[in-house]
């Protein structure tokens, strides 16, 4: 597996052929190619060129595969018994960038796809994921059928409602006789 660290942006990062990687917006146009200007590190299995500070006469090809926001970010700030309560977010833009050649300008060779285990699991899934349909819900039994039909609670609000007006006459029975 052949990689190389490159340096974008006042940034380093470390790019393996045929993966992509996110890097911060360039102004460059989805689809078009360009090459790594600052290549600091090459890797080849057990051979590995170290430049001082970059190398020269290595090439790092990538195209533009699309540009993207990464994920919301939100600030609060909130002072107790103050009323200062300040809310904020951001939204960082990356471009995402697909590796196509690592190595000397010329060189001829077929580009290896990476093995990645866990990668490659969490992608199956996903697959199988979107393949298997979704699984009709199954109708729940209502109420009534799950519950057998008594007429208890009804007779209690029967009940209630006759003790009420019962209470009441007597206690009108009551008043009349004290006066």
């Amino acid at each position: 597996m052949r990689f190389a660290i490159v340096e974008s942006g006042g940034k380093q990062y470390r790019v393996v052929e045929g993966r992509t990687i996110e890097v911060d917006r360039l102004p460059t146009e989805a689809g078009s190619k360009f090459d790594f200007e600052r290549v600091l590190l090459m890797a080849d299995g057990d051979e590995v060129m170290v430049g001082t500070p970059t190398l020269s006469g290595i090439e790092v090809k990538v195209t533009v595969a699309d540009h993207i926001r990464g994920p919301k970010i939100d600030r609060f700030k909130y002072r107790p018994k103050k009323r200062i309560r300040v809310r904020g977010g951001h939204r960082q833009h990356y471009t995402l960038l697909r590796v196509d050649f690592i190595g000397k300008p010329g060189e001829e060779r077929k580009v290896e796809e990476p093995k990645v285990e866990n990668q490659a699991e969490a992608e199956v899934e996903a697959v199988e994921a979107e393949i298997k349909p979704k699984s009709e819900k199954q109708a729940k039994p209502s109420k009534e059928a799950a519950k057998p039909s008594t007429k208890k609670a009804p007779a209690k609000k029967e009940s209630a409602t006759k003790k009420s007006t019962t209470t009441k006459s007597s206690s009108t029975k009551t008043d009349a006789k004290k006066k």
